[in-house]
């Protein structure tokens, strides 16, 4: 029987002692009145929700997934999801970080993304259906006209209606500049939408009144390539000036894809004949207030690779404990019983920290990511803000990529853990490794984003944003550096640091003489830069717990970071004399022998 519970003593402890979340929100007067009993009352609140109502329909979901009916194109959610859905709304959760002008409550991104990690460990599938409508709430709160913004934010945020992002075609993968799909102005003002997009999530369904795709799309006299994609409002329903649903648009469902994960969400192929659609921002700029949606969907996704993380963790020690099978190689532990424990193996027990320290390593990461990205938004100190932004610009491709593929990694090692029994379906936990598979792949896959991070967010500005980071581990190595107790921590963090920088330098100069260095250095760096970003917060965490060893909490908090530092760090000079192979060995094969 799957289990579930909200890891709350861990997420207090990263937002209020390595984080000191409300120190940081007394400087921002949006959220200077957000205090420890607030954010502990949200935190608490919300893992109810996600344990209580949200968790039992995981299973269910999984095995009816969504149903197409071809003659209306209409799509009808799983059992449960819709009640579901009314409940989350009543309690006012979609709004959480959405502006009060539109109905929202005005907490910091933190708490959305605190909230959105317990949501993924309970249903990903479901949570996908709030998570895309932030998104585009976000996209046109940055991005659309004072009318838009008065038509469609208040409905987003109560839920009354949902969102999408419509990007790809069948065709072009992740090459927007390839999309065919044309938009026709109209004598009115509007435009006449016609193409086809792909694997559109939470594309049609039963929840909501309406639903509200965000569309890209090329003008008539459009420039070839990314530099003439505009974006546009295509909704289900088109509005009426007081805000109540219209007449059908011309954007339906042709069929939901049948999936290895995910189940209960649907992904569906959208087509568009003549659709009403409204500019978002200016011609040909589409690409770039996509971005707010696509980079808010990278986090997101990272957020859905922590939430398998913890949630097959927790699986797997449940089961750990209760299976009996075998005895300690070192003498039976429990010599009363006619075997032990499965927690007394060795490799078990590497299976079970492997996951939890990529859990709480992430957890770490990710809120961090999101406090940065409370400061960029709202700090009044624009040099703040300003450098706020460029660590979650550099974070972001990182927490994307790092943290999916850690929750692949950790759901299958909660599976070995179950044996024979993780593999069928009763147990849940295969249903986590079907999931997980998918944060790897969409919203850019890891390879996308490992090409972002060296090429965009480090090589481009000359690792400005970078040096800014490693300024952060520096001074935090001089502080701890002569503190005997640290020695384990601060040691490999500083050699790895000063391998890190040296190692972009050579890359940085291999690459303006072949730029397929870039890409062939890429995924391999990312993990190196994953697993620096992991050994300061790890590092920083250890601190915190040395002078409370007494409390079971901090002890096991340090044991999990020495597991780290001992078993999961050394992976990164792995990657590093991969990526020092360069571009040769692969080159080395040509492209006819394939």
């Amino acid at each position: 029987m799957p289990v579930y519970r909200s890891p709350l003593r861990d997420q207090q402890f990263v937002i209020h002692e390595l984080l000191d979340a409300t120190a940081h929100y007394r400087d921002i007067p949006a959220y200077a009145e957000v205090d420890a009993d607030t954010i502990n009352q949200v935190l608490e609140e919300s893992g109810r929700f996600c344990a209580e109502v949200l968790f039992p329909l995981n299973a269910v979901g999984d095995a009816e997934g969504c149903h197409y009916d071809k003659a209306n194109h209409e799509v009808r959610t799983p059992t449960g999801f819709k009640a579901a859905w009314g409940q989350y709304r009543e309690a006012g959760w979609n709004g959480l970080g959405a502006d009060t002008a539109y109905g929202g409550q005005g907490l910091p991104a933190l708490m959305q993304t605190a909230v959105g990690e317990m949501q993924n460990s309970a249903n990903q599938a479901w949570a996908m259906y709030p998570g895309l409508s932030t998104g585009a709430y976000e996209c046109l709160h940055e991005h659309g006209t004072p009318e838009q913004k008065a038509l469609y934010l208040p409905k987003l945020v109560s839920g009354e209606w949902t969102g999408t992002m419509c990007l790809t075609e069948p065709h072009c993968g992740t090459d927007l500049g390839l999309i065919k799909t044309r938009a026709v102005p109209r004598d009115d003002g509007s435009y006449a939408i016609t193409g086809t997009k792909i694997f559109i999530s939470a594309g049609e369904h039963d929840l909501a009144d309406n639903i509200i795709h965000l569309v890209l799309a090329k003008l008539p006299d459009a420039p070839e390539g990314s530099r003439g994609i505009s974006l546009f409002i295509v909704p289900k329903f088109v509005p009426q000036a007081d805000g109540s649903v219209g007449a059908r648009n011309g954007i339906f469902c042709g069929g939901i894809e049948h999936k290895m994960g995910i189940h209960g969400n649907s992904t569906c192929q959208m087509i568009m004949e003549d659709a009403v659609g409204y500019l978002v921002s200016e011609p040909n700029k589409g690409l770039n207030a996509m971005f707010v949606m696509m980079n808010g969907a990278r986090l997101g996704v990272g957020m859905q690779g922590l939430g398998l993380t913890e949630v097959a963790y927790q699986n797997a020690v449940a089961y750990a404990k209760d299976r009996v099978q075998g005895r300690a190689l070192k003498g039976a532990a429990e010599p009363d019983k006619p075997a032990d424990s499965i927690l007394v193996h060795p490799d078990v027990r590497r299976m079970l920290l492997t996951a939890r320290a990529y859990a709480e390593g992430g957890r770490a990461l990710g809120y961090w990511t999101g406090l940065q990205l409370d400061v960029a938004r709202s700090h009044p100190d624009e040099a703040k803000r300003r450098e706020a932004l460029a660590q979650v610009g550099l974070l972001t491709p990182i927490v994307k990529a790092f943290l999916t593929d850690n929750g692949f990694r950790a759901a299958v090692e909660g599976q070995q853990v179950f044996g024979g029994h993780g593999f069928i379906h009763e147990t849940g936990v295969e249903q986590y490794v079907r999931d997980a598979r998918i944060n790897m792949i969409y919203e850019g896959t890891n390879g996308i984003q490992a090409l972002d991070l060296l090429g965009r967010k480090v090589l481009r500005d000359n690792g400005a944003a970078l040096r800014a980071f490693g300024a952060q581990i520096q001074a935090f190595v001089e502080a701890e550096g002569t503190s005997e107790a640290m020695n384990e921590f601060v040691t490999p963090l500083a050699d790895l640091g000063d391998k890190f920088t040296k190692m972009t330098m050579e890359l940085g100069m291999k690459a303006m003489g072949n730029a397929d260095e870039v890409g062939a250095a890429a995924t391999d760096y990312l993990r190196v830069a994953g697993h620096l970003v992991f050994a300061y917060l790890w590092a920083r965490m250890a601190r915190l717990a040395l002078d409370k060893q007494d409390d079971p909490f901090y002890a096991a908090k340090l044991a999990t970071a020495r597991f780290y530092f001992a078993r999961l760090l050394p992976e990164a000079t792995a990657h590093m004399r991969a990526l020092r192979a360069g571009a040769k060995s692969i080159d080395g094969m040509d492209l006819a022998w394939f």
